[in-house]
Order: structure tokens, then C-alpha cells, then sequence
């Protein structure tokens, strides 16, 4: 069972992400915040699997609240839900430590996927968030240290959104590889999950 804390401060948008997510037989919504300090507090008292967090909201925004959170309880995952979509506001986000980056206007079934691949761990990246962050990495040169022509291939499949056995499915290698390749680039790069390593590839020019 998945266990989410939903923060909007819209009601009737917040209602119906809810009731999207009681749908789902995997999901348990075990808290909603109207604001940033709520959702902050929430996610520290009930310490979910994943915050679906809006991006303006009174007080703090949903950046904000992602650093906060993020600061107390590492192993809580973010993920953003919002109708913003400049660069500005998806690169904010990915660097307060949020673990994907979704739209409103995303089909019901990809908010469910992307939320379930959170959980997981993984990443979930709207197209126009994938493209932000390709277009951070294309004004920098590569500066960090090397990664092998398949540790590469594996990271370029993570920031397009793949599980490991879609990313096995690829380059025809055992899910067992790929948590191994990945392992390594975690290592190399000095971090310690999915979304991380994309962003950090990304700031050094490795993606």
C-alpha cells in the first residue's frame, strides 16, 4: 500500500486528486494540506511513502515544502503535481530534491503510473520537465567524472522515465545489470537515487 499526503490549496482540484487516488486499490491517502506549512508538518508527523505536492501555495511554496520535508525525512519522495510548467519553477523543484514532476493535465492513468513509479523509487518526468532539464545540461559542458558508453546508457534511459526492466528490455541486460550499472553511477556521481543522479548528470554535463 502506497501512503500519500496530497498538498493543493485548490479544494475542489485537491478533492479530485483524492478520489482519483482512493480509486486506486494500492494507494492510502493519509493526509491533505490546503498549504505548505500543513504539508510539511503532515509529511513529517505521518512520514507517507510519497507527498503529491502542488507548486504555489500560501506561505511556502511547494519547493520550499519539498526542502523542508526533504531536510527531516530523506526517505519521504515528492512529487510534484502542478499546472506550472516554465523552467524556472521545474528546475526549482528537481533541485529542492523532488522525485518527478507531473502535470494536472496529464491523463488520470499517467498520474497513477508516475505516482507508483515514485514510490518505487524511480523517476517520473513530464515531457516539458525532461526538456527543461535537457536544455539546463545543453548550456554546460561536461565536467564530471566518466562514465563507461553503458553506465551512460542506462542514466539516459532513467531521465527519460524508464523502470530498470524497461531499461533491461532496452539494451537486452538482466534488471540485476542494470541495478549494478546504476550502483556505479550513484557511486561516481555521489548520490543516492534515481532522481539525483539525472539532475547532478544534467549540472555537469554528462546528459
Amino acid at each position: 500500500m502506497i501512503r500519500v499526503v496530497v498538498a493543493d490549496d485548490h479544494p475542489i482540484v485537491r478533492a479530485g486528486i483524492v478520489a482519483l487516488l482512493q480509486d486506486a486499490d494500492d494507494v492510502q491517502v493519509v493526509g491533505q494540506a490546503s498549504d505548505g506549512e500543513t504539508a510539511v508538518r503532515l509529511a513529517l508527523a505521518e512520514r507517507p511513502d510519497v507527498v503529491l505536492m502542488d507548486l504555489r501555495m500560501p506561505g511556502i511554496d511547494g519547493d520550499q515544502a519539498t526542502a523542508r520535508i526533504l531536510a527531516r525525512e530523506p526517505g519521504v519522495r515528492v512529487l510534484i503535481l502542478t499546472t506550472y510548467e516554465s523552467d524556472d519553477q521545474i528546475l526549482a523543484a528537481i533541485e529542492a530534491g523532488a522525485a518527478g514532476y507531473l502535470l494536472k493535465a496529464a491523463p488520470e492513468s499517467d498520474i497513477l503510473a508516475g505516482l507508483r513509479a515514485t514510490a518505487r523509487g524511480e523517476t517520473a518526468l513530464a515531457p516539458s520537465a525532461a526538456a527543461a532539464l535537457v536544455r539546463r545540461a545543453a548550456t554546460k559542458g561536461p565536467t564530471g567524472p566518466a562514465l563507461s558508453p553503458r553506465e551512460h546508457e542506462v542514466l539516459r534511459l532513467v531521465a527519460q522515465g524508464n523502470s530498470n526492466p524497461a531499461i533491461g528490455r532496452a539494451l537486452f541486460l538482466s534488471e540485476t545489470t542494470v541495478k549494478t550499472h546504476l550502483g556505479h553511477v550513484f557511486e561516481k556521481l555521489g548520490v543516492n537515487d534515481r532522481t539525483r543522479a539525472v539532475t547532478r548528470a544534467m549540472e555537469l554535463g554528462l546528459l
